[in-house]
């Protein structure tokens, strides 16, 4: 099994609004960055995307993970557990089934550790994942974010 290291953060300008996510994947000698922008998103669904697509990245099941993430939205709804109880009630008035499906989908798949850290401070490899996001958002290249649900 391979210990991985991933960094995420997402973005949105305006909530909702253009978004985005980063990604910094480490393993080893190798490093891999991801991001993607969307026309119209929120700060949440970019967080958790970010997760979700890092995780996805993985080739191989079984992983040893571990996941720094600003977001206390994803780092405490799996910490706590809630995410896990969310899914037993079919996630009825949850934000974001979609994604939270995805996730617990790849989750699964390997032994992941989250690890909240502080935004915008002196993690250098956030800071990486926030560029990346905001660049993405502000980039000519924008998807449609079609889990997006307007309030």
């Amino acid at each position: 099994m391979a210990q991985i290291t991933i960094y995420t953060d997402g973005a949105a300008q305006g909530n909702p609004g253009r978004g985005g996510y980063g990604v910094v994947l480490l393993s080893g000698p190798y490093r891999k960055e991801l991001s993607a922008g969307f026309r119209l998103t929120t700060n949440n669904r970019m967080e958790l995307m970010a997760v979700c697509v890092a995780l996805e990245a993985l080739k191989h099941d079984g992983n040893d993970v571990t996941v720094y993430s600003d977001s206390k939205y994803v780092v405490e709804a799996v910490n706590q557990r809630w995410v896990f109880g969310w899914e037993k009630k079919g996630f009825a008035g949850k934000k974001n089934p979609d994604l939270w499906m995805r996730f617990l989908r790849i989750y699964r798949r390997h032994k992941v550790n989250f690890i909240w850290v502080k935004g915008h401070a002196s993690t250098t490899e956030n800071n990486r994942c926030d560029e990346l996001a905001v660049a993405a958002a502000n980039s000519g290249h924008l998807s449609e974010d079609t889990g997006y649900q307007p309030e």
